[in-house]
């Protein structure tokens, strides 16, 4: 008898310790794949002193300072007021998800794209449910998806791989926003259009509690966001950020640094330590070499369907000086496949969690969608290009 005991809390031990480690997985899934390309090239490239001219100290010192301080202002409730004023404005389904679009579009620009998801995704899925319009919530979703990938590419910190192509190619701000203003402005009439074509004028009410928000922290937060952005902008050495940001949240919110998406910081700097080996191996040197210098907006935007948009960034970035063609390539190949950026497996996971069955549905839209951006924005930027 107390043997059997003994073996019920042994497997049921186990059984968290398994629960716990599928968990991590699944949630890390990106972070997993990277650290293992990682360690697989460290077998052909064996670690030297040359592996630490491979990170980008700045990018990984912006990424956390914005993470930090949206993770403090989400906290308040800031973002969830900004929203909820916007939406309240509107009376149509129609304009409702075009505000929750629009807003995410904002937001990726402001705050990362990943940061704008995990914003905004639960105000969607808040507005559709409260109303009795769950029909629209995996189109809303796709949308918000697409404009957290395709609005983000306005600014050099809207998306992670923006962060480290201007930060690795000292690209100018005004060259880069003139770069990316193109297929941002097609990007924002495409969604537009898919909205007012799938979605119908149908009246629209949302009740809800009123927020209020703490003045003083809103106000510290608000400065230590624009801190993050001057830093972002070359204005002052990104060390003074490493040391202000953790400082001034340790006193005002410690939840909010230990809810920094750390697995995506460290996904970049497995995929700093995977591009640093690659670019060392001869044989990847001629191949990718050569390809991307007949197209790089095409072989940049293909890479991001395989290997996603970050290492596709990082990788390629290590092969060609034509900046343009590969910044404007790794931000349109955000859109296509699911793994093409990790802003859509965040959505994909918000969306499964809240709905349960739709599974196959919301792939075959989503695919749908996104490779119909993917193929229109393409096409147009190579004719830009020639």
């Amino acid at each position: 008898m107390h043997v059997s005991v003994k073996k019920h809390v042994w497997h049921h031990h186990h059984g968290e310790i398994w629960h716990k480690i599928t968990g991590f997985l699944k949630k890390n899934a990106v972070l997993c794949i990277a650290v293992c390309a990682a360690l697989i090239t460290c077998f052909i490239i064996p670690p030297d002193k040359a592996y630490l001219a491979y990170f980008d100290f700045k990018t990984l010192t912006c990424l956390f300072c914005v993470l930090a301080v949206v993770c403090a202002l989400r906290n308040i409730r800031f973002f969830t007021v900004l929203a909820r004023k916007i939406v309240r404005i509107f009376k149509t389904t129609r304009s409702s998800i075009l505000a929750l679009v629009y807003i995410t579009f904002l937001g990726s620009m402001l705050i990362a794209n990943d940061m704008a998801l995990l914003t905004f995704l639960p105000l969607g899925y808040f507005v559709l449910s409260s109303t009795g319009k769950q029909k629209y919530m995996a189109f809303t979703f796709i949308m918000q998806n697409i404009a957290a990938n395709l609005g983000g590419m306005l600014t050099p910190f809207g998306n992670p791989q923006n962060l480290y192509l201007y930060s690795f190619f000292q690209i100018p701000t005004g060259a880069f926003v003139l770069t990316m203003l193109p297929p941002f402005g097609i990007s924002v009439l495409l969604i537009t259009l898919c909205c007012m074509i799938f979605v119908k004028k149908e009246p629209l009410e949302i009740h809800d509690e009123p927020v209020r928000l703490p003045v003083a922290r809103t106000l510290v937060y608000g400065l230590l966001f624009a801190l993050s952005i001057i830093i972002v902008f070359r204005f002052i050495p990104y060390w003074i950020g490493l040391i202000v940001v953790p400082l001034a949240l340790l006193f005002l919110d410690k939840k909010a640094l230990k809810q920094v998406d750390y697995g995506l910081l460290f996904t970049f700097v497995a995929f700093f330590v995977f591009a640093g080996n690659m670019a060392r191996i001869p044989a990847v040197e001629r191949l990718l070499g050569g390809l991307i210098a007949k197209n790089p907006l095409i072989v940049s935007a293909a890479s991001c369907q395989i290997i996603s948009n970050v290492p596709s960034a990082i990788l390629l970035s290590q092969f060609t000086s034509d900046w343009r063609g590969l910044l404007v390539g790794v931000n349109i190949g955000g859109a296509g496949t699911l793994i093409a950026s990790l802003a859509s497996l965040i959505t994909f996971r918000e969306y499964t969690s809240k709905t349960h069955g739709q599974t196959g549905k919301y792939i075959l839209w989503f695919s749908l969608f996104n490779f119909g951006f993917l193929f229109t924005l393409t096409a147009l930027e190579y004719f830009i290009f020639l």
